[in-house]
């Protein structure tokens, strides 16, 4: 590794020296992974774009319906009573994103990442396509505003708006559902006029994002990259330059000698790097895993004859010692916990109940006598159907205590659709003979016929005279 600066690591590579910030022109990759990417983003877009239109049960396989509680995923519908489970799942996504880092550095970025995907690998194509490749980029900057520059400036713009406008709406299926979406869009202009100004100016972030923003999303407002500091080792495996058979590093000149290692010192690693970085100074947080430096040293070291790889996927004990990776103890560690919660999480999932019943006791109100000695309470009942069928003979009851509950309103048998939430009000009517004490616990049950589906305990009041 080229010991004679250490500089980079005091500053952003694309910030200068004055704070300002520098921009990154950076060169078209070509080779094997960047097309492994291009069709591997074919793939991400598909679902990304159609994955609202997938139905499950007439549900969508994915909502996140933030303005209802109402979340989907997978096909299960999760309400604002399943919280505990987003508690879980976050945690889980953590302890996820904690064994993937510390075995495979920042791989999702480069792969999978959103911003990645759309930025090096939609609105970056628009541009190669419209301005050219980075020399052509920088002539276009420094030209004076004739008509050329204007017009692909233009066209580049109205590209990577509808492109955001695309991409807003669609984020927008994911809240609301597509149905909804399309029902917006299919309405006459005027009647949804506020929406409309208010996901143009959604729209116009993303626009700004990827016309202005670029890489300074993945340096600076992402954690994952400072996170990485502290997840990985000399055994997690990252894009990393070979620099025990690169070094010292020495042009390539015809008709000369070399002396030096492998890297003949090309920058074309540097040029490619869609966030400016120089690979060979090591593992740096602004390195996002994009494998466009291992294309462009493949493709040199395959026009001077040397074998490919020296900037490659590998870990510094397989660059400094040869070692092959391993999954160490603290990776097994990880993975025992990520397990564990795994386990936990399904088993939570299936078997949560499909209707859920709440039991409040109407504030205010004491108790009730009637002529034959009986006892009342009024309480408030919710029910909330979190499945996909519809629940006709629905029976509430009262399991440990002589005792029985009469609606207002309504009969004994409870009707509930699909997805719908009920709320009643009813009496429970104690037997005389069954009180015994001021306050007590009594058990509240929902059943299908004669299943039992959830039981809930609450307090029951009665005069002091019937002890």
């Amino acid at each position: 590794m080229d010991k004679q600066s250490d500089s980079f690591r005091d500053h952003s590579a694309t910030i200068d020296d004055n704070g300002k910030r520098k921009w990154v022109f950076a060169y078209k990759p070509r080779g094997r992974f960047y097309s492994a990417r291009t069709y591997l983003t074919w793939v991400y877009l598909l679902f990304f774009f159609g994955l609202p239109f997938v139905k499950v049960h007439g549900e969508p396989w994915l909502l996140l319906n933030i303005i209802e509680r109402k979340f989907v995923v997978f096909g299960f519908v999760f309400w604002s009573q399943d919280f505990y489970l987003f508690g879980i799942t976050m945690i889980l996504f953590v302890v996820f994103i904690i064994v993937f880092t510390v075995a495979f550095g920042r791989l999702f970025c480069g792969w999978a990442c959103p911003q990645t995907v759309f930025m090096e690998m939609v609105f970056r194509k628009i541009e190669y396509w419209i301005d050219g490749d980075a020399p052509a980029q920088q002539a276009l900057k420094r030209k004076p505003w004739n008509i050329e520059k204007i017009r692909k400036r233009v066209l580049k713009w109205i590209v990577f708006y509808a492109i955001s406008f695309l991409i807003g709406n669609t984020f927008l299926a994911y809240v609301i559902g597509i149905d909804e979406v399309m029902h917006l869009v299919s309405d006459p202009f005027g009647a949804h006029m506020g929406g409309l100004v208010a996901m143009m100016a959604f729209s116009f972030v993303f626009f700004l994002v990827y016309l202005r923003f670029r890489e300074q999303v993945c340096t600076v407002v992402c954690p994952y990259g400072r996170l990485q500091g502290v997840l990985l080792d000399r055994h997690s495996v990252v894009v990393a330059y070979d620099y025990v058979r690169g070094e010292p590093r020495e042009k390539q000149r015809k008709g000369v000698q070399r002396k030096g290692g492998d890297c003949v010192d090309c920058n074309l690693c540097v040029h490619v790097c869609p966030t400016g970085i120089d690979i060979r100074n090591g593992t740096q947080l602004d390195c996002t895993n994009c494998t466009a430096c291992m294309d462009a040293c493949d493709f040199m070291m395959e026009k001077t004859d040397r074998p490919l790889g020296l900037i490659r996927y590998a870990s510094e004990s397989n660059i400094a010692d040869g070692k092959p990776f391993v999954i160490t103890p603290r990776l097994k560690a990880y993975i025992a916990v990520l397990i564990l919660l795994l386990i936990g999480w399904l088993a939570i999932l299936f078997t949560r109940s499909s209707v859920d019943m709440e039991v409040r006791k109407v504030s205010g109100l004491l108790y009730q006598e009637r002529k034959n000695g009986d006892v009342t309470n009024l309480y408030n009942f919710m029910f909330l159907n979190k499945s996909h069928y519809d629940y006709s003979h629905l029976h509430v009851r009262i399991i440990d205590a002589d005792a029985h509950v009469e609606w207002i309103g309504g009969d004994s048998s409870i009707r509930l659709p699909k997805e719908a939430m009920l709320r009643l009000t009813g009496y429970v009517v104690m037997k005389s003979n069954a009180i015994v004490h001021r306050q007590r616990k009594i058990t509240v049950a929902l059943y299908d016929e004669n299943h039992l589906i959830q039981s809930e305990k609450t307090a029951f009041l009665a005069p002091l005279s019937n002890k």
